[in-house]
C-alpha cells in the first residue's frame, strides 16, 4: 500500500504582503515529504476554504504579519465547519501576541507558531496531529 502525503495549503490571509516567511515554511514542508500548494498573498478566508476544499487538503499554514488574526482566522474554522470540512488541520504562524493563542485555539486553530519556531517543530507537529480521511 502506498501511504498518501500529507497535502499542506500555505496561505497568506488578509492585506499582509509579506511572503519570505511563508515561502521558508513551504519549502520545509516540501522537503519533508509533504506536498504544499502555496495560495500566494492577499487572500481572503472564502478564497482559503474553497482552495482548501478543491485540492483536497489535510492541513491549513496560515501565515499572518498584519494584526488581523483575531478577526480573520476564526472566520476561517467558520467557514470550514460550515462547509463540513472541520476535519482539515488549521494551524497559524506569524507576529500573533502571546495572550491571542487561546481564543485562537478555542475557534479551532489547533496550534499557534510564532516567530522564531523552528521548522522542524511545525513539521513534528503536523505528523503527529494530522487528520487522516479515508
Amino acid at each position: 500500500m502506498i501511504e498518501k502525503k500529507i497535502r499542506v495549503l500555505a496561505a497568506k490571509v488578509g492585506l499582509d504582503g509579506h511572503d519570505r516567511g511563508i515561502k521558508v515554511i513551504a519549502q520545509a514542508l516540501k522537503d519533508a515529504g509533504m506536498e504544499v500548494i502555496y495560495t500566494g498573498i492577499r487572500q481572503t478566508p472564502e478564497q482559503i476554504v474553497e482552495i482548501a476544499i478543491q485540492e483536497d487538503v489535510d492541513v491549513i499554514g496560515i501565515s499572518i504579519l498584519s494584526g488581523a488574526h483575531l478577526q480573520l482566522l476564526p472566520l476561517v474554522t467558520e467557514l470550514l465547519r460550515k462547509e463540513g470540512a472541520n476535519d482539515i488541520l488549521v494551524v497559524a504562524g506569524g507576529v500573533i501576541p502571546q495572550e491571542d493563542i487561546a481564543l485562537l485555539k478555542e475557534c479551532g486553530i489547533k496550534e499557534v507558531f510564532t516567530s522564531g519556531t523552528l521548522t522542524g517543530d511545525l513539521i513534528k507537529f503536523i505528523k503527529e496531529n494530522i487528520i487522516k480521511r479515508e
